[in-house]
């Protein structure tokens, strides 16, 4: 909201006082940061398997969490780049035999299930310093291939002992070839893999594409990962209500204006400023922020804008950051085409982490 908008409100734009904007930040992030950033995002910086306590109704969590810890035991000791063609747990000629099988595994299961929890578990419980770990989620991996280049990416990642990948999600055939030759090198050279999302490797990109050859690159992928379902309700959802109601503009502004270190964007503009910043500059879009704030939220115009905002939400989730709104519920950002379409569990991840920062929100309006 501007500022005569604001005052408009009843609100004095007092200067010093006066809310951030996202639409007034266009970030610069080196690549350096890109690889250094690829840890577990603050929300899952304390989360370990102990934590995770699964639900006793479905015995694949607790299934997922002892293969994970093995998995995470076996990979202690030297790195493993010297082995190029070992298997699961360095098995190679030449060496003392343990178990052959997949260099990584797959966490599979639907939305809120704890699938980021696991995949941050197992990179803490990884015997491994940090700088031979790394975490992201795969656009993240794209844009660190685009930031870098393609052999520089698998030099630098060649290093580590574990890449954990977070919703693993294929939207196009050219990542498909991109990804799978990336992470092909990476198992040649040694390193362990694990990753999440909410469709089996073999049916990565079913109903976006019937390419053959996108069809074999998936194939030849899926290879590369034992694969475990976790099944589960959203926790996220469990006994609450779908999406909170919104707030008025006048609700909205106050609340940002009486929290410091909060943004204030109008929706529609902040679509807008989306298309002119890097996806992989969104998580320094929101550095600092204590609570994003937006007025006017209207549906999603097109698949382009929705998925940009799908990436700002994951940002936003993983640091936490409470969303206060007007306008819409954020159920109804995404049409019925958009929720049928081939890109519809990125947009019902996106309500549903929305919907849960929206109700960590509620409380910015009863203090201001």
């Amino acid at each position: 909201m501007s500022s005569s908008s604001a005052a408009a409100s009843g609100i004095s734009p007092i200067a010093d006082a006066a809310p951030l904007s996202l639409c007034a930040r266009e970030p610069y992030v080196p690549a350096d940061r890109l690889v250094a950033e690829m840890v577990p995002p603050p929300r899952f910086d304390s989360v370990r398997f102990a934590t995770y306590i699964p639900d006793p109704n479905q015995p694949s969590q607790t299934e997922a969490v002892g293969v994970l810890e093995t998995f995470a035991a076996g990979l202690g000791g030297a790195h493993a780049a010297a082995g190029a063609k070992r298997g699961f747990l360095g098995f190679g000629k030449g060496r003392a035999k343990t178990p052959v099988g997949p260099r990584g595994v797959y966490l599979d299961g639907g939305y809120g299930v704890g699938k980021t929890h696991l995949l941050a578990s197992l990179w803490h419980a990884t015997p491994a310093e940090p700088a031979l770990k790394a975490f992201g989620t795969f656009v993240e991996l794209t844009n660190l291939v685009g930031a870098l280049g393609f052999q520089k990416t698998v030099q630098t990642l060649s290093g580590h002992r574990l890449l954990c990948i977070d919703e693993f999600e294929l939207d196009d055939p050219g990542d498909t070839v991109l990804v799978s030759t990336l992470l092909g090198k990476l198992v040649d050279a040694g390193v362990a893999l694990a990753a999440t999302s909410n469709t089996l490797p073999g049916k990565l990109g079913e109903g976006r594409f019937a390419s053959v050859d996108f069809l074999r690159e998936i194939q030849g992928l899926s290879a590369h990962f034992r694969s475990l379902r976790i099944d589960g309700d959203d926790y996220r959802h469990r006994g609450l209500p779908e999406a909170p109601a919104p707030f008025s503009d006048e609700q909205v502004t106050k609340a940002a204006y009486a929290t410091p270190g909060a943004s204030l964007d109008d929706f529609p503009h902040l679509l807008a400023h989306l298309a002119k910043v890097h996806p992989s500059r969104y998580g320094a879009l929101t550095d600092d922020l204590k609570a994003v704030c937006l007025t006017d939220v209207q549906p999603i115009p097109d698949q382009s804008t929705a998925l940009r905002l799908v990436v700002l939400a994951d940002r936003l989730y993983d640091r936490e950051v409470p969303v206060l709104a007007s306008g819409l519920p954020f159920d109804r950002l995404f049409s019925e085409e958009m929720l049928n379409g081939g890109y519809r569990k990125k947009y019902f991840r996106a309500i549903s982490r929305l919907t849960a920062l929206a109700r960590d929100a509620k409380g910015l309006v009863k203090t201001a």
